[in-house]
């Protein structure tokens, strides 16, 4: 975004001078000029900015002198906006921001989301969108500051994707029902899902459907990839079942099975895949262990490393049995790992039980 905004204003920098007004301001709101001299000088050489108006319109916000002067120092290109471009900016943020509290904290965490105001119209065209589907603000605050790009899109383009997977769910046996939900659901977890084309979605899907998948275990799977599918071409996912055949030495069908339970051997590309097999196998892991419970494979190879390293600390010895205390998020590992422990910890006699001695 900062190279296109660059290129907007100029492209000879070399030979102009720092605009000495832009640079007073910026020292007197106690911007660090010596970090934005180093990674976006070029702001400094523009002949129209906007310093006070736009630290004014922050501070009306409620930012403080420290806010000011952080979101200045890591979007500096904000003072080359006019006012009245931050101030619609502002107004329509305000559509889904509870109040200007909550309005300025994201800016102050996501200013380059904020000032991106070149396509403003296409943003508030989306917003309402969102808003239509169903959406709750707060999730919609969230695709605006980490997945800023899908409101660059004309809303035309996003309503073509959704349609595009809403009719695939009914064709693929889904519930009008379940439908709403299950878009927002897939949505809320990915929206980069509306970066892709239609035509991407429909090659992907007729790939699994082509590898004897069937209607119920493509839905399934696009749930538990959590869309992550329409990211992949069906070239890497072919690659990705082949390496894992080979590894496994399992027919169509067995294969089939195992991806329906770890849907990342399917995601994962074979680098991926490969490191992660070799990290387990080096820490005396079975690849029929890795078969038995393939979801491990989602885990990285530091995760693993550090998790048996844990458990051996408790005498737990992963080589001997399944993988299961291996698996899950941090929490559900730090759960396992409780019982383990107090498994191991448990006194082998009760200590209130009654005492029996003969004569």
């Amino acid at each position: 975004r900062s190279f296109l905004m660059h290129s907007t204003y100029t492209t000879d920098t070399k030979s102009r001078e720092e605009n000495k007004q832009t640079v007073e301001s910026l020292y007197r709101l106690s911007v660090d000029i010596k970090k934005i001299r180093r990674l976006k000088e070029w702001v400094l050489l523009q002949d129209v900015a906007y310093v006070k108006e736009i630290a004014g319109i922050l501070q009306e916000m409620g930012a403080d002198e420290a806010a000011v002067a952080s979101i200045l120092e890591r979007c500096p290109e904000a003072v080359l906006h006019t006012p009245a471009e931050v101030n619609s900016q502002r107004a329509l943020w305000q559509l889904v921001c509870q109040n200007e509290k909550q309005l300025i904290t994201l800016i102050e965490q996501f200013p380059e989301s904020f000032f991106t105001t070149k396509y403003h119209e296409n943003q508030k065209a989306n917003i309402l969108f969102f808003q239509e589907l169903g959406l709750k603000n707060n999730i919609i605050t969230r695709f605006l500051t980490s997945a800023p790009n899908i409101f660059h899109n004309p809303v035309e383009k996003n309503k073509n994707v959704i349609e595009t997977l809403q009719n695939h769910y009914l064709n693929l046996g889904g519930s009008d029902a379940n439908m709403k939900i299950w878009i927002l659901k897939l949505l809320s977890q990915n929206p980069f899902i509306l970066l892709h084309t239609s035509t991407t979605i429909q090659e992907n899907l007729e790939f699994l459907q082509k590898n004897s998948f069937t209607d119920k275990e493509v839905l399934q799977l696009l749930s538990k990839l959590k869309g992550f599918i329409f990211q992949l071409s069906p070239t890497a996912m072919e690659k990705s079942m082949l390496f894992s055949k080979n590894v496994f030495k399992c027919s169509d069908e067995e294969f089939k099975e195992l991806v329906l339970k770890c849907p990342a051997l399917l995601y994962y590309s074979v680098p991926v895949l490969e490191e992660r097999f070799e990290g387990l196998l080096k820490e005396g892991i079975s690849v029929e262990q890795i078969r038995e419970t393939p979801m491990v494979l989602e885990l990285t190879t530091q995760i693993v490393q550090y998790r048996i390293k844990k458990l051996s600390a408790l005498g737990y010895d992963v080589k001997r049995g399944n993988l299961e205390s291996l698996n899950g998020t941090k929490k559900e590992f730090e759960v396992s790992y409780g019982k383990i422990q107090s498994k191991e910890e448990r006194p082998i006699f009760n200590p209130v039980a009654p005492i029996h001695i003969e004569d």
